[in-house]
C-alpha cells in the first residue's frame, strides 16, 4: 500500500475532524455495513473538485427521496457510515487510499473528503459505499507539480443551466468530450417557482417547491438538479471548479441588498436576507466539491481562491456577487450612467481586488485565467460616441474597478490574461482593452464569454449582433446552447464554442461552430 493509505486525511464536512484512511478494503467496507438503507442513496451522483498537486475533494451526498419537501432527501434522522476508495484505475483494483466519513444529518447528509499526499499530474478513480449499496465510479486528477509544465490541459468551462428551460444534455456532450478540469461560472441552480420564468412555448420541465428562500427550499432544489443524469455525467468525468453568479442566492443580488423585497418575504430588510444568503450558502457547499476553506460563517461564504496546475497556469476563480456595490440605476441597461465611473465604485470588494494584483505579481506561469461571472469587456449599445448605453450589472457598471484589474496584469507583466465569463446566455469572444473608446488602445488580453447550457431555452443560433459594428472590439457572437472546449499548452490557448441544435427536447448532437486561438505573447484573439 501507498503511505497514503496510512495517513490521516482532512474530512471538509462542516463540523468534521480528521478521517483515517484504513489499511483494507475490508475494514472501510464493514464500517459501513450498518447503514441499513434498503434503496440505492447515491441518486445525487458524485463529484471531485479542487485538483492540487497532491490531491483533491471528492463529494457525494446520500438521498433516497431527492425531492423531499423537508430537503433531507428522504434519510433517517441519524448520521450514516460512508466508505470511500481512491484508485488507480476505473476497476479499483489499485486502491491507493480509502476511509470511512459520516454524512451527517446536520450537513443534510452529504460527504467531503479532502485527499492530501497523493502523486502530482495523475488521473484517479474513487467511490462510495453506504451500507450494500455502492455509489458510480468517478474519474479525477490531481494538478501538475508546481515546477512542471505539462505538456497540455483540456479544460472545459460552462455556465447557466436552469432545468425548466431545457434537458442538460450539453453536460453528457461535455462528458464525451472527456475534458480534465471542468470550470462552472455560475448559475448552477436557478431559484425560482414554477411558471415565474417561463420561455416561449413553455417549459418543458419544472422546477419542484416555491421559490427557494430557505434552506430547506435550496437543499431540495440543489438535489433536484444534482439528479438529473446527464449533470451526474459530467461531475462524474473530471475534477471541477466552481463559483455562484446571483442565481443562487437570488437574481441580480449585490453584497447585502437583494434584487426587491418580496420573495416570500425574505427579502425585506437586510436581516432577512442576510438570513436567506446563509441558507443559500450552506446549501452550496453541502452540494459542491469544495475545500473546508470555503465553509460558509453565517451569511459569509470565502470562494475566490487560485488554483495552479503546474507552471502551465493560474486559474484565479472570482466572486462578483458577495462583495460590489449595489447596481447602479436598477439593474439592467442604462443611458449616460455617469457615476458607474466613480473610482471608488468595486465589483470585487478591495480585499478580493488586492488578492487578485498579488497574484498577478507573483505569477510565474504562461497563462493567468480568470474565472468569473459577468461580461467584463465593455459592451455598448449606444453607436453615438457621446452616449453609453451598457448593463449595470457587468464590469460596464464598474469600469474604474474593470480598469484596476486591466491595469494590474499588464503592470504585473503577466504573460497571456485570459478573462472566463458566462452569465449572458450567449456566445461572444472579445479583445481586451485598457481604454475602449481610444481605437489606438492596444489589446491586452482576451475573454471567452460560454453560452448557457439551458437558459432561455434553444436559442435562435444567430451568429450576428448589432453592436458589433461599433464595438469592433467584439469579435464573435452566437445564440446558440452549449459550453466552450479550451486547449491550453506552453504555445497557446484554443477555444472550441460547442453548440447544440435544441435544449427543450433531450439528445440534442453537439458541434463547433467557431473557433479561436489565443498565441503565447499575443495578446488578442486569432480566429
Amino acid at each position: 500500500m501507498d503511505n497514503i493509505s496510512r495517513r490521516s486525511l482532512i474530512s471538509a464536512g462542516l463540523g468534521a475532524g480528521l478521517v483515517a484512511a484504513l489499511p483494507s478494503a475490508a475494514v472501510a467496507v464493514s464500517t459501513a455495513d450498518d447503514a441499513g438503507l434498503r434503496t440505492d442513496p447515491f441518486t445525487l451522483g458524485i463529484a471531485s473538485g479542487e485538483p492540487w498537486a497532491d490531491g483533491f475533494v471528492i463529494w457525494t451526498r446520500l438521498a433516497l427521496d431527492p425531492l423531499a419537501g423537508n430537503g433531507l432527501g428522504g434519510m433517517p434522522s441519524r448520521n450514516v457510515a460512508v466508505a470511500w476508495e481512491v484508485a488507480e484505475d476505473p476497476n479499483m483494483r489499485s486502491v491507493v487510499a480509502r476511509g470511512v466519513e459520516h454524512a451527517r444529518i446536520e450537513t443534510a447528509h452529504s460527504v467531503h473528503v479532502e485527499l492530501r499526499g497523493l502523486k502530482p499530474g495523475r488521473e484517479y478513480f474513487y467511490r462510495f459505499r453506504a451500507g450494500k449499496h455502492l455509489s458510480a465510479v468517478g474519474r479525477t486528477l490531481t494538478a501538475p507539480a508546481l515546477h512542471e509544465t505539462p505538456a497540455a490541459l483540456a479544460m472545459a468551462f460552462a455556465s447557466c443551466s436552469q432545468y425548466e428551460h431545457g434537458y442538460f444534455t450539453a453536460y453528457t456532450r461535455m462528458a464525451e468530450d472527456h475534458p480534465d478540469l471542468v470550470l462552472h461560472l455560475g448559475d448552477y441552480l436557478y431559484e425560482y417557482k414554477k411558471d415565474s420564468y417561463v420561455i416561449g412555448g413553455g417549459n418543458p420541465r419544472d422546477h419542484r417547491g416555491p421559490e427557494t428562500v430557505t434552506l430547506e427550499g435550496y437543499r431540495q432544489r440543489h438535489a433536484q438538479y444534482k439528479s438529473d443524469a446527464d449533470l451526474q455525467a459530467a461531475h462524474a468525468i473530471a475534477p471541477w471548479l466552481v463559483v455562484w453568479d446571483d442565481h443562487e442566492v437570488d437574481n441580480n443580488w449585490a453584497d447585502e441588498v437583494p434584487e426587491n423585497n418580496d420573495a416570500g418575504q425574505m427579502n425585506d430588510t437586510t436581516e432577512r436576507f442576510r438570513q436567506r444568503r446563509a441558507a443559500a450558502f450552506q446549501a452550496y457547499y453541502e452540494n459542491m466539491p469544495l475545500r473546508a476553506s470555503s465553509v460558509p460563517a453565517g451569511y459569509d461564504m470565502k470562494i475566490y481562491r487560485v488554483i495552479q496546475w503546474g507552471q502551465l497556469a493560474n486559474f484565479h476563480m472570482m466572486d462578483t456577487r458577495q462583495y460590489r456595490d449595489d447596481q447602479l440605476a436598477g439593474d439592467g441597461w442604462k443611458k449616460n450612467v455617469a457615476e458607474r465611473l466613480a473610482e471608488n465604485r468595486s465589483i470585487t470588494g478591495a480585499e478580493q481586488e488586492q488578492w487578485l494584483l498579488e497574484g498577478f505579481k507573483n505569477s510565474t506561469q504562461r497563462w493567468d485565467i480568470l474565472g468569473q461571472q459577468v461580461f467584463f469587456a465593455e459592451r455598448d449599445r449606444a453607436r453615438a460616441l457621446d452616449v453609453d448605453d451598457v448593463s449595470m450589472d457587468g464590469w460596464d457598471g464598474y469600469a474604474a474597478s474593470r480598469r484596476r484589474i486591466t491595469q494590474g496584469w499588464i503592470d504585473a507583466k503577466v504573460r497571456n490574461a485570459v478573462v472566463l465569463t458566462g452569465d449572458v446566455h450567449r456566445n461572444w469572444a472579445n479583445d481586451l482593452k485598457v481604454d475602449y473608446k481610444d481605437p489606438a488602445s492596444p489589446v491586452v488580453g482576451s475573454e471567452l464569454v460560454c453560452t448557457s447550457i439551458t437558459s432561455t431555452g434553444n436559442g435562435s443560433g444567430s451568429t450576428t449582433d448589432p453592436v458589433m459594428a461599433w464595438n469592433p472590439h467584439l469579435k464573435f457572437y452566437n445564440d446558440s446552447r452549449g459550453y466552450v472546449n479550451t486547449r491550453i499548452t506552453r504555445d497557446a490557448m484554443t477555444a472550441d464554442f460547442r453548440v447544440l441544435d435544441y435544449v427543450t427536447t433531450p439528445g440534442s448532437p453537439v458541434k463547433t461552430l467557431a473557433s479561436f486561438k489565443i498565441q503565447d505573447g499575443v495578446p488578442g484573439l486569432q480566429a
